[in-house]
């Protein structure tokens, strides 16, 4: 029991100073605010933030299971599934949880504090290649012997997350109401099934009829 309580307030401590610091760095920029700022406006001990987050950076991509993820949703499908349709189904349960939280009403701010600074530019490239690597290495494990699929398939979806996080910066004003952030919601959910479609089927353009 003690345990337990222990765990939901260092939990509880983990997302009071994300929160404080997202908020930060989205108003000021990730390079104009410091560490101690963030212990200061979280009203905690400066070691207290590196408690839990060992890097600056680590305050800002506070949400690993963006770069986790794909890898574990490979690795827990069944036998036998269809690594694309693992994908794709792991990508849109991502982006509507992140829509149910309201992350993705300030996603052009998120993006664009990014692009500012070139310490998150740095962590965001190694956190695609980490993602890409972890994935190609579970795809291998569920399907041994397919070296340059596997390769292609994990290159693929990196890609396609790419394109797709691009897709929403166009679909998204500045200041996204609710009812624009529902439209955007669904316009992104189409564009994944467009894209993934592509991923399974070339890039071939469809026939056309006479």
């Amino acid at each position: 029991m003690e345990t337990g309580r222990r765990e939901r307030k260092k939990q509880q401590t983990r997302q009071a100073i994300s929160d404080v610091a997202t908020t930060l760095f989205l108003e000021r920029g990730f390079d104009a605010v410091t560490v101690a700022e963030v212990a200061r406006a979280a009203d905690v001990a400066v070691q207290t933030v590196f408690n839990h987050f060992p890097a600056k950076e680590d305050l800002f991509f506070d949400e690993p299971g963006w770069w986790t993820g794909p890898a574990r949703a490979v690795r827990e499908a069944p036998a036998g599934a269809d690594p694309v349709n693992v994908l794709e189904a792991a990508y849109l349960s991502e982006t509507r949880e992140r829509f149910e939280v309201g992350h993705l009403a300030t996603w052009k701010q998120f993006v664009r504090t990014i692009e500012s600074s070139p310490a998150l530019l740095a962590r965001r490239r190694l956190n695609a290649a980490e993602m890409e690597t972890s994935l190609t290495e579970a795809l291998d494990e569920r399907n041994p012997g397919q070296y340059l699929r596997n390769r292609l398939i994990a290159a693929q979806f990196a890609a396609a997350q790419k394109v797709l996080e691009e897709q929403l910066m166009r679909l998204l004003p500045d200041e996204a109401s609710a009812d624009q952030v529902q439209q955007a919601q669904a316009e992104l959910e189409r564009a994944v099934a467009e894209v993934f479609g592509v991923l399974r089927h070339g890039l071939a353009l469809p026939a056309t009829t006479a």
